[in-house]
């Protein structure tokens, strides 16, 4: 069962850093020179850059997806708030593999909501987030906390 799951979730990853790129090509030549690269807790950009910039999120997407597909791989190696048993090894593993794979998949999700929101108010002023930005935040937030709390219960 955690192998079929843990497949959906690397599909779904793959899927978003792949939409990203494509995105960010799609609409590349068509950015203006100067484009936001940071915003403020209102959303308003506060800083901006050249048009380059706009493939930052693509390229920490991809550095994302191999790093935590490398931490996947090799779950013995990870930091875990209750001592690894053999009796519990399994269980505790799944449940850190889970929860990479589902913050990969939120932190995936902000990045392209993110790159979207920044494509959108490079063309006019006037836009908003599609998805409030700090609405993430919760979201992870309560991720790793069910996490940790998991991995107590199933010590």
């Amino acid at each position: 069962m955690g192998s079929v799951i843990f497949s959906v979730f690397d599909v779904l990853n793959l899927i978003l850093v792949l939409l990203l790129w494509i995105y960010t090509l799609r609409i590349y030549k068509r950015l203006p020179e100067k484009i936001p690269t940071h915003f403020d807790f209102e959303g308003k950009p506060d800083h901006f850059g050249k048009k380059r910039f706009a493939f930052l999120l693509p390229v920490l997407s991809a550095i994302f997806y191999i790093a935590f597909i490398f931490i996947s791989k090799f779950p013995e190696t990870g930091n875990f708030p209750v001592e690894i048993t053999d009796a519990n090894s399994s269980v505790q593993f799944f449940i850190m593999i889970l929860l990479m794979k589902g913050l990969l998949f939120l932190i995936l999700l902000l990045f392209l909501n993110i790159q979207d929101y920044t494509f959108r108010y490079s063309f006019n002023a006037e836009s908003k987030a599609r998805v409030p930005i700090l609405i993430f935040i919760p979201f992870i937030f309560l991720s790793v906390m069910a996490a940790i709390i998991a991995a107590y219960v199933y010590r």
